[in-house]
């Protein structure tokens, strides 16, 4: 009796489990339809409009989760901005292989073009790949600095960017749940931005999207992968607000 009692509450939980991951699934399958995807049919005209912008990420840049739709998406689309989106996920800032950000920037980058602005996302691969954290150095030149690290790769990222675009440069930072290592990066992005003078749209502390999602589940896959619905009344309004002020 007593272990027909327990295998039937094991069940019952079981079945709970699968009817709320069940439903999780269809919301998400609904924030990632076509009613929340980019439209020219919402165009704004706006100071973003013709800006050349290059957007160098990961998954978060790409859109894992909106089936390859992000931000920029809704940027291009429905604010006119000429978008160059080099993100593939699971890449690193460090260059440790062939699809770094590093690598990508220089084989797929022209180097004689002209951009607006330059955005970067702060990875949340390099921590999780054991990519080492190094240290800020004292140089200003690209080529001091040991970009198989992941703070050699900004400074690095940040040299190019001056001394080949002369452009803006902006980094933004990612949500995560609470992960020691990429707040301890965060943190050293700021000190990063006190030596190279960049801007930082900091999306891990925006307790406004934070809210949104916690309201809204199916605005994200997981704690870091918006859906096309959390594109596009979460992330795409900071940065039109963000870019814009930087662009004036």
């Amino acid at each position: 009796m007593k272990y027909g009692l327990i295998k039937t509450a094991l069940f019952t939980a079981a079945g709970a489990a699968l009817v709320k991951l069940s439903k999780k699934s269809i919301d998400i399958r609904r924030a990632n339809s076509d009613i929340y995807q980019p439209s020219r049919d919402f165009f704004v005209d706006d100071n973003l409009n013709g800006k050349k912008i290059v957007f160098l990420g990961s998954s978060v840049t790409a859109g894992l989760a909106a089936k390859g739709i992000s931000f920029v998406d809704f940027l291009r689309v429905e604010h006119g901005v000429h978008a160059i989106k080099e993100a593939v996920s699971g890449t690193t800032l460090a260059d440790v292989n062939d699809k770094s950000y590093i690598s990508r920037m220089k084989k797929n980058l022209n180097f004689d073009s002209h951009y607006d602005l330059f955005a970067c996302q702060l990875s949340t691969n390099d921590q999780r790949n054991g990519v080492e954290m190094g240290r800020i150095s004292k140089s200003y030149d690209a080529e001091d600095f040991d970009t198989q690290t992941t703070i050699g790769a900004i400074e690095y990222i940040a040299a190019t960017v001056q001394d080949t675009w002369d452009c803006p440069l902006v980094f933004y930072t990612c949500l995560r749940k609470p992960e020691p290592e990429y707040e301890f990066l965060r943190e050293k992005l700021f000190e990063l931005q006190r030596k190279w003078h960049f801007a930082i749209i900091d999306i891990w502390n925006n307790k406004a999207l934070k809210k949104m999602n916690e309201e809204n589940p199916s605005f994200m896959l997981d704690d870091t992968h918006p859906t096309c619905a959390g594109y596009r009344y979460g992330w795409t309004p900071i940065f039109v607000k963000e870019l814009d002020q930087m662009l004036e």
